[in-house]
């Protein structure tokens, strides 16, 4: 059985603790454990990085957990999860640290969340307000066993950032909210300044690596979002390295025009654990600047695309160009 040394950085003391052997896919991903291994490939030069030592990643660190925060910068492995917590930027996951689907490529836990936190929207706005964030990311685990989704929590979560940090702008990285009617209505009324949903992957792909979601599903919540408010900025992106052919990523980038899609972000796969779908390739710096070339093409008025690339890496400063590419493109058609 192949193994792997991992940090793992939900740990409660130290920067480097004590090094845990995979597979542990029993314990957090129980569905996942009947599946053959995937051995895990030796990561390229270009996607390697150090290990957070920074003073700064720690205090972020410590305000997570005195608050009684998750982030999916912990709960997914995020290899940025250094930089950006030393830059205080943390992307916090609400509703829980279990989701009740069971994505091929995911490392987040499945199986039956809790019920939710009334107290959570009070503790991410105060933890907003304390790391004195321009921009703030809120993700979720998907919540099938809620009756809207949880898109009122969102909402909570929105209004008191709002009341928390008036100058905060706010980025909501949803689920596809599939069968729960009224639930995107009451998130857009809420007013994210970035409404971002990912596609994830091809639609050839959904199959086998998210097969609780549907590809046209994740399409239409996307063009919902532009068909309710204009104003807000959408945003999507996929995980390249899957075994998608470079045509289908192109017509992916097509589904999105149609779709009104302001931001793309793509970044490579990384394998979690023996047990989650295997790295089919590793996608060069080189392919990804080609890539990024046709989406600006396309006519996105953001794209961001590397190796590393995440939904949530840089958003900060990916918000303020993305304002002004719509600012600059509003004067031109004036």
């Amino acid at each position: 059985m192949s193994q792997r040394i991992t940090i793992d950085h939900r740990q409660s003391t130290g920067i480097a603790p004590p090094a845990v052997t995979e597979p542990k896919t029993g314990l957090r991903h129980p569905e996942k454990a009947h599946r053959p291994d995937n051995p895990i490939q030796r990561k390229p030069a270009w996607i390697r990085v150090k290990a957070p030592n920074h003073p700064v990643y720690h205090e972020t660190r410590k305000l997570m957990r005195d608050s009684n925060l998750v982030t999916v910068c912990e709960e997914a492995a995020c290899p940025n999860i250094g930089e950006c917590w030393s830059q205080r930027h943390a992307t916090m996951m609400i509703m829980g640290e279990i989701c009740t689907r069971a994505c091929a490529f995911c490392n987040v836990t499945t199986g039956l969340p809790k019920a939710l936190d009334d107290d959570e929207p009070r503790r991410v706005a105060d933890a907003v307000a304390k790391l004195g964030l321009r921009h703030v990311v809120i993700t979720s685990v998907d919540r099938d066993d809620l009756a809207d989704g949880g898109a009122r929590h969102f909402a909570r979560v929105i209004n008191a950032i709002r009341d928390a940090s008036p100058s905060t702008t706010i980025e909501i990285l949803t689920p596809d909210f599939m069968r729960k009617d009224g639930a995107l209505e009451i998130v857009v009324e809420a007013r994210p300044d970035v409404f971002n949903h990912n596609i994830e992957t091809v639609p050839r792909l959904y199959p086998t690596i998210r097969p609780g979601a549907r590809y046209y599903q994740s399409l239409r919540l996307l063009d919902g979002v532009k068909r309710l408010d204009p104003s807000i900025f959408t945003k999507s992106g996929l995980m390249l390295g899957l075994g998608e052919e470079r045509l289908e990523v192109w017509q992916v980038m097509d589904d999105f025009r149609v779709a009104d899609v302001d931001f793309l972000t793509l970044g490579q796969y990384l394998q979690p654990t023996p047990k989650h779908a295997a790295v089919a390739e590793f996608v060069t710096p080189k392919s990804f600047e080609s890539y990024a070339k046709t989406a600006r093409v396309k006519g996105f008025l953001q794209v961001s695309a590397s190796p590393l690339t995440r939904s949530s890496y840089h958003a900060d400063s990916d918000f303020a160009q993305l304002r002004a590419a719509r600012n600059s493109r509003l004067k031109d058609i004036t």
